[in-house]
């Protein structure tokens, strides 16, 4: 029998993956390969490493034992790999990152030298990038457009496992241990934990979702993240099981006593309220593809500003005020306990991100590219595209940017966003005993701040007048 080689990357999973299934297809043995890069690894962080190794290992023991890890640069070891098992073609999930894409056109090059096939089936998206483009023919850069022409494009339906497929064995040079996390807490990892996920997610927190994904306190965003950016799920499988989840059922039983008008009514108000939780959490998933785009479309929007818009903006150096953002020692508590969570779970809701970024950018004057790395070292879920387009769009030099004259104040997202200060309480132990609102401006206090946790570290009235103050100038100068 030959074997094909399936050289996996964001894809750790079984089910609807179309490059297992084109590996599988002919009836060949699959080898399942992943590639421990340097390239990638050096700058992903311990808690992203940690994850990745735990996905492996989940996927190793889905494999029998079967998994081949190698490490070492791509161009040299996949085809090693395929000249040792004797494989005709490797194949692979496109991969559309600066990096990526330059690696593998380098692997595809050293195959066919070695007359051997690169091919790519399926990508890490519903709707892979370079498919959408503007009535100009332009790639888009305004995410609204890119909404509505990616929901009209749609998708193709997650496929199945490989029935029957033949996993063959290689030798591995093994998963490596997880790096020491200290006390960071990770969500279990894997395929079967992302489906648990998601089914936990549909059935629970999506309801109320749209009006309540912005509220920290509560918990309720579907935390798949972490589990998309290794691809343990595949983003249409969600969109499907979405689909599932909230399509209109009957509301009446056939012995309800109930009028039909009341019956009917009750019905339409459910049916129209999961649509909207369904419509949101879309748009959400939808996000991540935007970014993907724009980042295929313009490559060095991964490190510098992807407009113009403030190329003469002044910046500060990242020097004691942003040293006290990167531990959540601020004196702002709703920016104080996101940096905690960040460093307890490798992990925040989008909402605080959002909140992170204005501090960081229109309050300490940093440029987004240090939060933006301080982000990507620790997140678990930490994604080039959307977390450097995210710090842009707050920034206000990415595409669908906010306004740069739009600053957050952090007591009033405090107090929008965790009114009752569950999230503040939960994070920062200092501020539990502080009664109501008071929780988001301690500093006020009688006695000011509690022992142990900060005063302010900038004035936010003055540092916003001085943010706008800056912008202007840049305008002028632009």
């Amino acid at each position: 029998m030959t074997v094909s080689v399936c050289w996996l990357r964001r894809d750790l999973r079984l089910s609807d993956n179309p490059a297992l299934h084109a590996a599988a297809d002919g009836g060949d043995e699959v080898l399942v390969l992943f590639v421990l890069d340097d390239v990638l690894c050096r700058p992903a962080g311990p808690v992203r490493l940690a994850f990745l190794y735990r996905c492996l290992r989940e996927l190793d023991d889905r494999l029998s034992g079967r998994l081949c890890v190698r490490r070492g640069d791509p161009v040299d070891v996949v085809p090693a790999v395929a000249r040792a098992v004797d494989a005709r073609r490797v194949h692979i999930a496109a991969d559309y990152g600066p990096y990526g894409r330059r690696r593998d056109g380098e692997v595809e090059q050293a195959l066919r030298t070695d007359g051997r096939e690169l091919v790519r089936t399926g990508s890490p998206y519903a709707v892979a990038p370079g498919r959408l483009a503007t009535a100009g023919g332009t790639p888009f850069r305004v995410y609204t457009p890119f909404y509505r022409a990616w929901k009209e494009h749609g998708w193709r339906r997650p496929i199945a496992e490989p029935a029957g497929a033949c996993w063959a064995r290689l030798a591995s040079d093994g998963i490596p241990a997880d790096p020491d996390l200290g006390d960071v807490r990770l969500p279990a990892a894997g395929e079967s934990a992302a489906r648990e996920r998601l089914a936990e997610f549909l059935h629970g927190s999506l309801t109320g979702y749209a009006e309540r994904r912005d509220l920290p306190g509560l918990d309720t965003t579907s935390r798949l993240s972490p589990y998309l950016k290794y691809g343990c799920i595949h983003p249409r499988t969600i969109l499907a099981e979405l689909n599932r989840a909230t399509s209109p059922v009957s509301t009446a039983s056939p012995v309800s006593t109930a009028s039909p008008a009341s019956a009917g009514s009750g019905g339409r108000e459910q049916a129209a309220g999961r649509e909207r939780d369904a419509e949101k959490f879309r748009s959400e998933l939808a996000w991540r593809e935007f970014y993907a785009e724009v980042l295929a479309a313009n490559p060095a929007s991964a490190r510098t500003d992807l407009t113009g818009a403030l190329a003469d903006m002044a910046y500060d150096p990242p020097e004691a005020g942003f040293e006290a953002w990167k531990w959540g020692q601020t004196g702002f508590p709703i920016v104080d306990a996101g940096m905690r969570q960040l460093l307890a779970e490798g992990w925040v809701p989008n909402r605080v991100r959002m909140i992170e970024a204005s501090f960081v950018c229109k309050d300490l004057h940093v440029h987004w590219t240090h939060g933006a790395r301080w982000f990507l070292d620790h997140l678990v879920d930490g994604d080039l595209a959307s977390n450097h387009h995210g710090w842009q769009w707050t920034a206000g030099t990415g595409t669908d940017a906010a306004p740069y004259f739009r600053v957050f104040n952090p007591v009033s997202q405090g107090r929008t966003y965790d009114p009752d200060g569950i999230y503040v309480r939960r994070w920062i132990p200092q501020l539990r005993d502080v009664p109501g609102a008071k929780v988001h401006e301690p500093w006020t206090l009688p006695g000011g701040p509690p022992a142990g946790y900060p005063a302010p570290v900038v004035d936010h009235a003055t540092e916003r007048r001085e943010a706008l103050a800056r912008y202007e100038a840049a305008r002028r100068r632009g």
